[in-house]
C-alpha cells in the first residue's frame, strides 16, 4: 500500500519542504559512491550515524540530527521523500516556514530518542528522515483526518489506485508500526519501528497548539475532518490504446 498523492492543495509554496527534500537527496548522492567500499561506507555511518551504544556513552549527540539526512538506499530515500512530498506541504502551510522547521527538526530528535530508549546499547546505526516525516504525518492527521489519500494497493498482480480517508490510511501505517515495535528484535537491526511509532505520537502531540488555533473540536465540526478549503478532484485519463478481445 503506497501512497501517491492527496486531495489537500496547500495555500502557500512549501519552500521547507522542497529544501528538506532537496537536502536529503543532495546528502545521499554525497555519499552513495561510498557504496562500492564497504569499509569506506561503514566509517561513515560510523561517524554520522545515531548508534545508541555511543549516545550511552556519552558521545554522538549531533548525530540526533546528522543521521535524519542519511538512507540506506535509493528505495528507503525515495519512499521517505514521497511520504514527506504528500504530506510535508499542508502542516507547512499551516504552520510557517520557521515553524514547520523546527517541529521537523523536534520530530526526528524525539523519534530517535524513542529508539534510543528502546535499545540504548545497541550498537546498530540508525539513519533515515523515518522518524521526522512520522512526525508530519501524526500532524497531518491530527489536523486533515478526513482528506482524501490516493494509495495504491499492489497485490501479487493486482494493482488498484483507491481514494482513502487520511485516518485510515495514516492510522493503519501507524498501527503496524507499534504492533511490529512489540514484536521486533531490537538487537538484530532492521527497521526502526519505535523510532516510526514514536515520531508519529510526538508529531500528533506538537501538532495540538495548531489545532488549538484553528478552533480545536470548533475545527472538525465545521471541516467535517476534511481541509479547510476546496479539495483537489484529480481523475485519471482513459488510456487511448483500444482493447483486443481475445479470441476464442
Amino acid at each position: 500500500m503506497f501512497p501517491l498523492r492527496d486531495h489537500n492543495p496547500s495555500g502557500r509554496r512549501p519552500y521547507v519542504t522542497w529544501l528538506l527534500i532537496a537536502v536529503n537527496v543532495a546528502v545521499f548522492l554525497g555519499y552513495a559512491g561510498l557504496s562500492s567500499d564497504p569499509r569506506a561506507l561503514d566509517d561513515f555511518f560510523s561517524t554520522y550515524a545515531l548508534i545508541p551504544a555511543r549516545l550511552s556513552a556519552g558521545d554522538g549527540f549531533l548525530t540526533l540530527v546528522s543521521s535524519m539526512f542519511l538512507h540506506g538506499g535509493f528505495m528507503h530515500l525515495g519512499g521517505n521523500m514521497l511520504f514527506l512530498w504528500i504530506f510535508g506541504d499542508n502542516l507547512e502551510d499551516e504552520m510557517g516556514h520557521v515553524w514547520f522547521t523546527l517541529f521537523y527538526l523536534a520530530c526526528g530528535i524525539g523519534a530517535a530518542l524513542v529508539q534510543y530508549v528502546a535499545s540504548p546499547y545497541s550498537p546498530i546505526p540508525m539513519v533515515g528522515a523515518s522518524g521526522a516525516i512520522a512526525g508530519v504525518m501524526g500532524g497531518y492527521l491530527l489536523l486533515f483526518p478526513r482528506a482524501k489519500v490516493d494509495i495504491l494497493i499492489i497485490f501479487i498482480v493486482f494493482f488498484r489506485v483507491f481514494p482513502v480517508p487520511a485516518w485510515l490510511m495514516l492510522g493503519l501505517w501507524f498501527t503496524l508500526q507499534f504492533m511490529n515495535g512489540l514484536g521486533a528484535n531490537l538487537e538484530a537491526g532492521g527497521v526502526a519501528y519505535w523510532a516510526h511509532a514514536g515520531g508519529f505520537a510526538i508529531g500528533l502531540i506538537l501538532s495540538v497548539p495548531i489545532f488549538l488555533r484553528l478552533g480545536g473540536f470548533r475545527f472538525w465540526s465545521r471541516t467535517h475532518g476534511h481541509p479547510d478549503h476546496p479539495a483537489a478532484d484529480y481523475q485519471f485519463a482513459r488510456s487511448n490504446v483500444p482493447k483486443v478481445r481475445r479470441r476464442r
